[in-house]
């Protein structure tokens, strides 16, 4: 199409699309995400812990029997959802990038209580409070990162939340296999502390300075951001206009299109994203590869999962800004569909022990790599061959593609800035209060039916994630986040009340 035919619009769009300066967004994208390194390594911090603490010689007064281990695993969950309770203050408060640095006050004290522990309160406690310094980056950190990209790296960079998480866990769990226990604790402390370093020198985000009327300090912020040559002025005349257009909220207004709608999708998304199964199969990588038979050891079962992860949400930033998000979402869902319903016929069909006593997950956990003659009963089956394995990558690499990154992403785009960090907090406690109550009932629910009924449970699930993303979600690819506000007001993408194309 020549230039004279080309719309109007699409000539002004493509012809003002401005060049900035990016390294130094990158590093105050980077200096936060650290956060998200800490919440990946602290989430999957019990699968090689867990069996040296459940081991015949391990320490009698830190020595966890099923019902310990299973709270040892599952209350990071809980101290999540807390942090996620007071990052819905904390946001609006103090600011994101305050709240983020807020966050390593309790990681440290979290680490250092499970590097000295004596007594399983201490384990337990420490775990409950690097939980609640992940809610606080699962909350800070997306919002964060989405008000300070430009639009058109926002795919990208929105997705490094999710990539460094991974970075973490892969750490945790490649390290796990060199270091006592004790030292994944000290390790795990430094993350943190570089954050909040780096962090003081970092800009606040220049839409919540506008929003409490700081517009010379969000202008310094924007110049900083994108590079002196950059033409703040319209960027930040957008952002003006926007917060504009918001006032305080009150019940009534909540229940208009324009505040409830973005609010539902996010936290739906959050719901469904943590019914998927993704945090139990996570946390008991290692004892589900045991159960499952699989030809490997489960460590490096684990570690090779890592990886895969590592790949997926890399492939999935590169692919986020050109095939949009919701052909993400419609992979991702489709993958975890077809796996977790091949994880159920391999489960369902799967010989069982003659063994009256039924087998225990987490038990099994510090059976596996200690006592080679008391190793779960699967240990006296054929090997179940790759399958197993195969499925749970291919789950973790949708996953990690799709529902993983773009939810995070997704919840920092379309929630309107005036409930944005109430919102977003909220959308935290409500994932992973759901990832407590299904990390719990995943090991008695193993325990008693075997791993063929959370399975069959994650497929349909699946199934939902798919529905979901065909009827509710907008794609937001290539927009600003005052355009993508403007959807939820007018139906159309907007800036300055100027009609942009249609949703897609």
């Amino acid at each position: 199409m020549d230039e004279e035919a080309r719309p109007l619009l699409n000539r002004r769009r493509l012809s003002s699309e401005p060049t900035f300066q990016k390294s130094k967004l990158f590093l105050a994208v980077f200096a936060a995400v650290l956060g998200n390194f800490n919440f990946g390594y602290s989430l999957v911090y019990p699968s090689p812990v867990l069996p040296v603490l459940q081991s015949p010689d391990a320490d009698p007064r830190l020595k966890m029997d099923t019902s310990q281990a299973a709270l040892f695993g599952s209350i990071y969950m809980l101290g999540v959802a807390g942090g996620g309770l007071g990052t819905m203050l904390l946001n609006d408060l103090i600011g994101r990038k305050l709240s983020i640095m807020v966050s390593a006050i309790p990681s440290a004290i979290g680490y250092l209580l499970l590097g000295g522990a004596v007594e399983l309160w201490m384990l337990h406690l420490g775990r409950f409070l690097t939980g609640v310094a992940g809610g606080v980056t699962s909350a800070a950190i997306p919002v964060y990162i989405s008000e300070i990209c430009h639009k058109s790296l926002r795919g990208a960079l929105g997705s490094c939340p999710q990539i460094t998480a991974v970075f973490g866990a892969l750490a945790l769990y490649a390290l796990g296999l060199v270091l006592p226990w004790r030292w994944l604790a000290v390790v795990g402390g430094v993350p943190a502390l570089l954050m909040v370093v780096l962090l003081v020198f970092m800009p606040d985000s220049p839409r919540r300075l506008v929003s409490l009327g700081r517009e010379e300090k969000a202008e310094r912020a924007l110049r900083w951001l994108r590079g002196a040559d950059y033409d703040v002025l319209s960027e930040l005349d957008a952002i003006k206009h926007s917060v504009s257009l918001q006032r305080h909220v009150t019940w009534s207004q909540l229940a208009t299109p324009v505040y409830y709608r973005p609010i539902i999708i996010s936290v739906v998304m959050r719901f469904l994203q943590q019914l998927t199964g993704i945090s139990p199969i996570l946390v008991y990588l290692e004892p589900i590869f045991s159960q499952s038979n699989v030809s490997l050891e489960p460590r490096y079962d684990a570690a090779i999962v890592g990886l895969v992860r590592l790949f997926s949400v890399a492939t999935a930033a590169v692919l986020m800004d050109k095939a949009g998000r919701k052909a993400l979402l419609y992979t991702s869902s489709f993958l975890m569909f077809l796996s977790t319903l091949t994880l159920t016929a391999i489960s369902l069909t799967a010989p069982h022990s003659p063994d009256p006593a039924p087998s225990n997950l987490t038990s099994s956990m510090g059976r596996s790599f200690h006592d080679d003659t008391a190793l779960h009963t699967a240990s006296s089956q054929t090997p179940a061959g790759p399958l197993p394995l195969i499925s749970v990558v291919v789950f973790i690499f949708g996953y990690a593609m799709g529902w993983g990154p773009i939810t995070w992403l997704l919840m920092s785009e379309v929630l309107p800035l005036v409930v944005r960090g109430v919102a977003s907090g909220l959308c935290v406690t409500v994932s992973w209060l759901t990832a407590f109550a299904l990390t719990d009932a995943f090991t008695h629910l193993v325990d008693r039916y075997g791993l063929y009924v959370p399975y069959f449970f994650f497929t349909v699930v699946c199934f939902l994630c798919l529905l979901f993303t065909a009827v509710c979600v907008p794609e937001t690819r290539g927009r600003s986040l005052e355009e993508i506000e403007n959807y939820f007001r007018t139906r159309r993408f907007t800036v300055d009340g100027e009609r942009c194309d249609e949703e897609e």
